[in-house]
């Protein structure tokens, strides 16, 4: 009888399982965000318009200070000078890392330099 009983009781608990079974998917509608974000239109800015020539021209270097670049910059400097003889290179350092603002250098240099070489790293 025992036996009988556990048959029975395995047969609903089985018949139980095979009625509830898997849910069939439901057709659901789900929000969800795009992990890039939307982006900002792009703003073209043109390239400033070539001098010609450098002679009797002033161009600034900028260095940025990215470490141990200042060796580069003296050695960039005197090559430059070296080459182009007519042309006067100033080197000036830049406030800050690369991603700061400098507005009193960018407002020197529209003043003064007639083109810049900026430089920020590898």
């Amino acid at each position: 009888m025992k036996i009988k009983h556990t048959w029975l009781f395995g047969a609903a608990v089985m018949l139980a399982a095979w009625l509830s079974g898997p849910a069939g998917a439901e057709e659901a509608e789900i929000t969800v965000l795009n992990p890039r974000g939307i982006q900002p239109a792009i703003r073209l800015i043109p390239m400033a318009e070539r001098t010609g020539t450098l002679d009797g021209k002033t161009i600034y270097i900028v260095d940025t200070k990215y470490p141990n670049t200042k060796p580069f910059v003296n050695e960039l400097q005197k090559h430059l000078a070296k080459d182009y003889p007519k042309t006067t290179w100033l080197v000036k350092d830049k406030v800050g890392n690369y991603m700061d603002d400098d507005p009193k250098l960018w407002a020197e240099i529209k003043e003064k330099a007639q083109g810049a070489i900026v430089l920020i790293g590898h």
